[in-house]
């Protein structure tokens, strides 16, 4: 599924896993002037419990991930980094600093809790909250957005006019807050201080499920 973007970026939306886990491949047109397809950067955001789907899609269209970024630490979003990571070795694992133990840790992700024991190694790179990441002439801002997990972050990309949000906000919904490492309170304070304040426009790109935008979920969101 393409989604919508501005910027030139382009969004494919791949669901992957028993979970339905949102895997994002974003595609931005090169830094530099008069440069093809070909050239384009591409980055991987989030993987699922089953990471065929993804496979599949980019070596399809020929892309190289350049970047495989996380939003948070639990086992459906980070089951399929090793496939990723042996594929294209040169692709720059980016996880937020708060979550990187969980990447090594089964129980700190959730996986150990039913005997999955999911691990995706550690990043190459963590960020934290403020972090600026440029893709071609994009930039992603990285937003804190702890709260279903005690460092999960969000991804917000103005010139485009979307926002990754991992799990932290669905649409009509939020972050489960009730497993090991999560707060309410916590994400509810990041997603008004960090997300509700974007323009209305702004398409969300959640973790799993439909997209929505700022404004719908400022109007009818019944947990905000």
């Amino acid at each position: 599924m393409i989604l919508p973007a501005d910027g030139g970026l382009k969004v494919h939306c791949v669901v992957c896993g028993e979970m339905m886990t949102n895997v994002y491949v974003l595609v931005a047109p090169p830094a530099g002037a008069g440069q093809d397809d070909a050239q384009a950067v591409c980055w991987v955001v989030d993987t699922g419990l089953t990471v065929r789907p993804l496979m599949d899609l980019l070596r399809r269209d020929g892309r190289r991930p350049e970047r495989l970024l996380l939003t948070h630490g639990h086992a459906d979003h980070i089951a399929g980094v090793a496939d990723v990571k042996a594929a294209w070795p040169e692709a720059v694992l980016t996880a937020p600093g708060g979550d990187a133990a969980m990447l090594t840790d089964p129980m700190a992700n959730l996986s150990g809790w039913f005997g999955a024991h999911i691990t995706a190694g550690p990043p190459d790179e963590t960020v934290r909250p403020g972090d600026d990441l440029p893709m071609g002439p994009l930039l992603w801002r990285v937003l804190d957005l702890a709260g279903h997990t005690s460092g999960g972050v969000g991804y917000y990309c103005a010139a485009a006019g979307v926002v990754m949000v991992g799990d932290a906000l669905f649409a009509a919904g939020i972050g489960r807050t009730d497993i090991p490492g999560a707060s309410e309170d916590r994400l509810l304070t990041n997603i008004r201080q960090n997300l509700l304040t974007l323009p209305d426009a702004t398409r969300v790109l959640p973790g799993h499920g439909p997209p929505t935008t700022i404004g719908d979920e400022r109007r009818s969101n019944p947990f905000l």
